[in-house]
């Protein structure tokens, strides 16, 4: 059937089998001494969003000016102090855009603008128009340097596309004194970096940090993009790497990461890349961006956050970042996305819920306390997310999640031998269902197999009283009144208390032939009008053991109810397996 679909939907073409001449492996890069591999991050690094502009560029519906200055709020209240706001020679509307964030005073003191622009003269013209005003603008510039894109795009050889950039740093230096009071720092991309050669791609760069004349205090951007995703990510490193150790005055530069998805390595890029010696990073929240997206920041940052490092920015409530995101780019998050996804903090293997159950109940709460919780490596209150939805119940669950439900969910504590036998009901109920179960479902379940179980053992009337006994102990007397299939019976027994009283009465003549192996009980509310639920476990004469639970603002009488509940349970399977037979 899949062959016939396979050949169904197929375009021309198809996989290669065997030797695959169609594609070659991306050249390794030549450095037998590299140290990014025992180097760790310990500092977060420069931070840009470019949400405004590639993350932008790349929506099936652009956002309009309202949705950019929403977007521009939230990167603002995140923390973000580099924020790239358009591509104001490309539309009207990116021109625009920019223009009202600096005449209506939109820009905190301490955030930078950046605007893009490709490296041709009336395209930075028309840019520098466009920051008449700002206290600070990052312009940058970028031309494509890959053999691909020479060869095939330009049709130009190396020295005409290190010309391209030259002459576009000359233009950017030269219109700068027509922004007075603008301090504009530059920044320059060799685009497809990735895919160029690495001692070219140093060459460009130098170029055009020969013509800015960067210093210590006044740095050059130089930004690295990974266009194009062609290696695994430690070629990414080398790359980096190689080029941070054999940049000419490495201290009057910031090289900055750019990494795109297409091979779904972004993240691991981007943290490779700053192991390598990056000092900045660039990318879109949640990983919006061409083709397969950006890098996704609030993933790298939390990242560290997991590993001891402030990131410099604040995702203390992604659920609302996450929302007004989705407002302004009409994408949605999807639910297994890092960090953000509504299922991320959810568990629906019994054996990952058992886990969780326990590390939560074991996790030390004193402030500061390290977090050690199995399966969460992020404690979600730290980014706004609750406990609540942890534990979720499907065919997959088992015991310790159901139990967990029960406990969080209604209080109810259960003992823990009866997590088996209540996981096994839920289990049962969710395979029947062929979905989700809700902690509703669960409760209800879980009311109808105990709570409500009255037949066929009724409990219409229950006296107890003290009657003589040995000196040093107690004994009792029960007088109770039975419905047993719908016609009452008096019982009377006596015990240790009342319980046991109430288990003699029950086991004399033909009503009942069982014994009690445990019993607990705890309050559900407080005061003195509280209600209470006992557990009693039986086990009967056919050596079955069955769990009651019942519920009353008198223990004794909860305790009474719940021996009943677990009579009624070990009938109802009894008539069910002489049925079966």
């Amino acid at each position: 059937m899949l062959k016939k679909l396979i050949a169904h939907t197929r375009v021309q073409g198809g996989m290669q089998k065997g030797n695959i001449a169609k594609y070659q492996p991306f050249a390794p890069i030549d450095l037998p001494d590299r140290q990014w591999p025992s180097r760790t991050i310990t500092s977060a690094p420069i931070w840009c969003s470019v949400d405004l502009r590639d993350g932008n560029q790349a929506l099936p519906i652009p956002m309009g000016l309202k949705e950019k200055l929403e977007m521009f709020q939230l990167l603002v209240d995140i923390g973000f102090k580099e924020i790239e706001v358009g591509f104001p020679s490309s539309s009207q509307i990116e021109f625009d855009f920019v223009r009202l964030l600096i005449e209506e005073n939109r820009i905190p003191g301490d955030v930078t603008i950046q605007v893009l622009v490709q490296a041709r003269d009336e395209l930075i013209t028309r840019t520098f128009e466009s920051l008449h005003g700002a206290k600070k603008a990052i312009v940058h510039l970028y031309n494509s340097t890959s053999p691909l894109q020479r060869r095939v795009v330009f049709g130009m050889e190396k020295p005409d596309i290190m010309n391209i950039a030259v002459r576009g740093a000359q233009l950017v230096k030269e219109l700068v004194p027509t922004l007075p009071g603008t301090q504009v720092i530059m920044q320059y991309s060799p685009e497809s970096f990735s895919s160029t050669e690495v001692d070219f791609a140093l060459e460009i760069c130098e170029a055009v940090v020969d013509v800015w004349q960067p210093t210590p205090e006044n740095k050059i951007i130089l930004n690295l993009p990974v266009t194009v995703e062609v290696a695994t990510p430690n070629i990414h490193a080398d790359q980096i790497e190689w080029f941070c150790r054999h940049l000419r005055n490495r201290e009057t530069a910031l090289v900055s990461l750019h990494t795109h998805n297409d091979r779904g390595t972004g993240v691991a890029c981007t943290e490779l890349g700053l192991l390598a010696g990056a000092d900045r990073v660039e990318g879109t929240l949640f990983g919006n961006g061409e083709r397969t997206g950006n890098v996704d920041i609030v993933t790298v940052a939390l990242n560290m956050y997991t590993q001891g490092v402030d990131p410099g920015l604040d995702f203390s409530d992604i659920s609302a970042i996450g929302a007004v995101a989705e407002k302004c780019t009409r994408l949605g998050v999807p639910i297994r996305h890092p960090y953000a996804g509504e299922l991320v903090f959810t568990a629906f293997s019994g054996s990952h819920q058992d886990a969780i159950n326990k590390g939560m109940t074991a996790q030390d709460t004193t402030p500061g306390a390290l977090w050690q919780v199995p399966y969460l490596p992020i404690d979600p209150k730290d980014i706004g997310r609750s406990y609540e939805a942890i534990i979720r119940i499907n065919s997959q669950s088992g015991k310790g999640g159901v139990a967990y439900v029960m406990e969080t969910e209604f209080g109810y504590q259960l003992p823990k031998a009866m997590h088996v036998e209540l996981g096994k009901i839920i289990k049962n109920l969710a395979d029947e269902c062929g979905e989700e179960l809700s902690g509703k479902q669960i409760f209800q379940a879980f009311e109808q197999e105990y709570l409500h179980r009255y037949e066929p053992f009724a409990l219409e009337s229950f006296h107890v009283e003290e009657i003589a006994a040995q000196p040093g102990s107690k004994a009792v007397a029960c007088t109770a009144h039975i419905s047993i299939d719908g016609i009452v019976r008096e019982l009377r027994g006596h015990g240790n208390g009342p319980i046991d009283a109430f288990v003699q009465a029950l086991n004399q003549g033909d009503v009942a032939d069982f014994k009690v192996l445990s019993y607990t009980e705890h309050a559900l509310e407080q005061g003195a009008q509280a209600q209470a639920i006992a557990y009693i476990q039986i086990l009967t004469s056919s050596d079955a053991t069955f769990f009651g639970a019942a519920i009353d603002t008198n223990i004794e009488l909860a305790a009474v109810k719940a021996v009943l509940s677990a009579l009624n349970r070990s009938q109802q399977y009894h008539g069910e397996h002489e049925k079966a037979k």
